[in-house]
C-alpha cells in the first residue's frame, strides 16, 4: 500500500472511530447520578432489605475484576456501565437494556418501531429473579446490580425518548446525535452531546476521576449531593408514589414527557442552551434522581418486606 492510500485508509478509520464514539459514549446518568439514586435508596431500606442487599452485593460474580471495584450498594449502581470496558461479547446484549427510546417527531417524520427488549422488560425480568425461590445467589446478585442501575436509568428523560427527524429518521439515540456547542471556562467552544449533558446533571452532579480510569466520585461527595437533593425535593410530594413500586411503564412515560417538555425544549442542533433552559433542566435532573432513589427503596422494601 503506498503512502497516499495508507493515509486515506487511516483517515477513514479515524472518522469511523469518531462516529462510533459519538454514538456510544452517552450511557446513562454518569456515576455521580447513579450513585446519588443508590445513596438515597439505601438510607431508606428496612433492616431486612438492607441485610439482603448487603449480602448479595458481597457475592462474587463475573467479571470478578470489574465487580471488585464496586464492593458496596452505592458503587454497585455504576456496575452495568462498567461492563462496557469488558473485552468480551458476553455482556453486549445487556447494553440494549438501559433505555427505551420511545420515538417522537417535531417535523412529522414517520416513527420507527419501539425497540425490544428494553429497560421496562429488563426491570420486570430482574424483579422476577430477585423474587424467585429457585434463583441462585449469583443470579440474584447480578439482578440486583442491574436493578439498582436501571431504576436510575429509567428516570433519565433521554433514556426514554428519541427525537426522529428527516435528518435522523431512526432517531437521535436519546440525544446522542444531538450536538450542542458549549462555551468553556477558557472561552473555547466545545461540542457536547445532549445526552451526555443530561447524564452529568447539567454539569452539577459529582464528578469522578479523569480518563482513562474514569474513577467514580467519592462517597462523601455523593452523600453531600444526595442530602442537598433530598432537602430540595423531599418525599412529601405524593406523586412519586403514583402507580406503586412496580410502575415501570409509568416511570418511563414520565421521562418521555420530560424529554419533550424540558430536555429538547427550545433547543436546536449546534445551538447553546439558555440560562432559562439550564435552570429548568437542573431542577428536573435533581428531582428525577430524588424520585429514582425513593422508588428504588420502595421497590426493594417490597421485594424484602420488613419482618
Amino acid at each position: 500500500m503506498n503512502y497516499l492510500a495508507r493515509s486515506r485508509s487511516q483517515v477513514r478509520l479515524a472518522v469511523t472511530l469518531c462516529l462510533f464514539l459519538l454514538v456510544s459514549q452517552g450511557i446513562a446518568w454518569g456515576p455521580g447520578g447513579h450513585m446519588i439514586v443508590a445513596k438515597i435508596a439505601y438510607d431508606r431500606l428496612n433492616p431486612h432489605a438492607k441485610a439482603e442487599v448487603d449480602r448479595l452485593i458481597k457475592v462474587s460474580i463475573n467479571p470478578e475484576d470489574v465487580t471488585a471495584k464496586s464492593p458496596d450498594f452505592v458503587n454497585a449502581a455504576h456496575w452495568p456501565d462498567d461492563l462496557r470496558s469488558v473485552k468480551s461479547d458476553e455482556f453486549k446484549p445487556t447494553f440494549e437494556w438501559h433505555f427505551v427510546d420511545t420515538p417522537f417527531s417535531p417535523d412529522n417524520t414517520e416513527l420507527p418501531d419501539l425497540p425490544e427488549p428494553n429497560i421496562i422488560s429488563a426491570l420486570n425480568d430482574e424483579v422476577k429473579v430477585l423474587k424467585s425461590s429457585d434463583a441462585s445467589d449469583q443470579d440474584k446478585a447480578r439482578a440486583l446490580r442491574f436493578l439498582i442501575h436501571f431504576v436510575g436509568d429509567i428516570h433519565q428523560p433521554l433514556h426514554c425518548a428519541t427525537q426522529v427527524t428527516e435528518k435522523n429518521p431512526d432517531g437521535d439515540r436519546g440525544g446522542n446525535l444531538f450536538i450542542l456547542r458549549m462555551v468553556g471556562a477558557n472561552g473555547r467552544v466545545k461540542k457536547v452531546k445532549l445526552h451526555s449533558y443530561w447524564d452529568g446533571g447539567i454539569d452539577k452532579f459529582p464528578k469522578g476521576g479523569p480518563p482513562p480510569e474514569f474513577a467514580p466520585p467519592s462517597l462523601d461527595d455523593v452523600s453531600s449531593a444526595a442530602a442537598d437533593i433530598i432537602n430540595q425535593f423531599p418525599d412529601t410530594d405524593p406523586q412519586w408514589k403514583a402507580g406503586g413500586p412496580f410502575n415501570f411503564d409509568g416511570w418511563a412515560k414520565e421521562s418521555f414527557d420530560l424529554a419533550q417538555s424540558v430536555a429538547y425544549d427550545h433547543l436546536v442542533p449546534d445551538g447553546q442552551p439558555t440560562a432559562a433552559y439550564k435552570k429548568k433542566a437542573i431542577k428536573t435532573t435533581r428531582e428525577r434522581v430524588a424520585w429514582g432513589g425513593y422508588r428504588l427503596a420502595e421497590l426493594l422494601n417490597n421485594i424484602w418486606p420488613a419482618q
